[in-house]
């Protein structure tokens, strides 16, 4: 019998490459040997300055087509003299693999491809797997797993399901899986007065106690309450500059930018018209110009509890001994774009240090959840 993949042995060497957005390192290469050499068929789908893996192992088409989605690019590593490790090494050290993409989220991705290869190898389905891997999450990701669905759906390739491996556990192993992620969006607000000098105010129209007004009026406001599955949506004021470095002078223009994270309670669309009405309010009030503009990085979603989110709980339940919550907390991920593709479930790592100085993830922990992504397919496939 073919020996298993060791998980923590193939993320010790995505770690080394030092695949930092959109640079590939050797990550998806190395992925993409490991993977053909199980029968798996790979094709890249690179798009611009990015660099995508589409693997699929199986039918093209098959109804029961088991579909995983990640990425191996991570952040900068900040101030490398900060590290006791190199960053990308790969060291291991008391029980823990350190390195820059350890937790976040390049053991993920080790622990899926390792279950899948040593699944297919040694009780092949009748069904296909895919995986679906993306150098793009960590950046503006408009090129990565965006890319890679397209192209699936202009080659007719499908997930009936698909699992996003991204850490999911904020402090202990198998406390948390994610059903779904609330909706993200920044405004960013430009108020236009007269500029004056500070001993003539009635000269100038001062922007500053205009924005003031403005944002206190949209930081105050209550969203709303929650819903079944989320939290209450939250709006928080980012940023406020002048760009006024004389204290004698009234400022001719002052921004600020807020970013809300909502549920679904709203869209996009009703959260910028509201803030667009808010804003006129505040012109008209004070006569000065106010001037908006937004982006919208993902509407809120829910896959409701049901079938998936339920072998994917049982699963971790089995491997951990620990019933996870069903969440829809956090930022968001690439499961935004999942979700118009096929049902989404996220199950990952505990991310207690990812993005940090000294990123690192327990090596136990590694083999837990290629146990679990194990389980996961075993059920599936049933």
């Amino acid at each position: 019998m073919t020996p298993p993949i060791d998980p923590v042995d193939l993320t010790a060497k995505l770690v080394r490459c030092a695949s930092v957005t959109p640079a590939e390192g050797g990550a998806l290469v190395t992925l993409q040997t490991l993977l053909e050499g199980a029968g798996f068929d790979c094709t890249r789908v690179d798009r611009g300055e990015v660099s995508n893996l589409f693997a699929r192992w199986g039918d093209k088409g098959h109804a029961r087509s088991f579909g995983f989605n990640g990425h191996t690019d991570v952040v900068p590593v900040g101030d490398v003299a900060a590290w006791t490790v190199d960053p990308f090494g790969a060291e291991i050290k008391d029980g823990y693999l350190y390195g820059r993409g350890a937790t976040d989220m390049k053991s993920g991705v080790a622990a899926f491809a390792a279950a899948a290869v040593d699944y297919v190898t040694n009780t092949p389905p009748d069904g296909a797997i895919i995986l679906t891997i993306t150098g793009d999450e960590e950046g503006v990701a408009v090129d990565g797993t965006v890319a890679l669905l397209e192209w699936m759906d202009a080659q007719g390739e499908a997930m009936s399901a698909c699992l996003v491996g991204e850490p999911t556990c904020p402090n202990e192993m198998g406390e948390m899986m994610k059903i779904g992620r609330r909706g993200s969006m920044t405004a960013y607000f430009t108020v236009k007065g007269v500029q004056g000098h500070a001993a003539y105010p009635h000269r100038a129209l001062n922007p500053v106690p205009v924005l003031a007004r403005l944002v206190d009026r949209l930081a105050s406001h209550v969203l709303d309450e929650g819903t079944d599955h989320f939290d209450a949506s939250t709006l928080a004021v980012t940023t406020i500059d002048t760009g006024n470095a004389a204290n004698n002078v009234i400022p001719a223009e002052c921004r600020a930018t807020v970013n809300i994270r909502f549920n679904d309670d709203h869209s996009s669309d009703s959260l910028i018209a509201w803030l667009r009405g808010e804003a006129d309010k505040i012109a008209r009030e004070s006569g000065a110009t106010v001037e908006m503009t937004t982006q919208v990085s993902g509407e809120s979603f829910v896959t409701p509890p049901g079938e998936l989110s339920a072998m994917v709980a049982k699963s971790v339940e089995a491997e951990t001994g620990v019933v996870p919550e069903m969440s829809t907390s956090g930022g968001t991920s690439d499961a935004r774009f999942v979700k118009n593709h096929c049902p989404v479930v996220e199950f990952g790592l505990v991310g207690k240090t990812m993005h940090q100085v000294d990123e690192r993830v327990m090596v136990e922990q590694v083999h837990q959840l290629k146990g679990i992504y194990t389980r996961i397919l075993q059920d599936y496939f049933a």
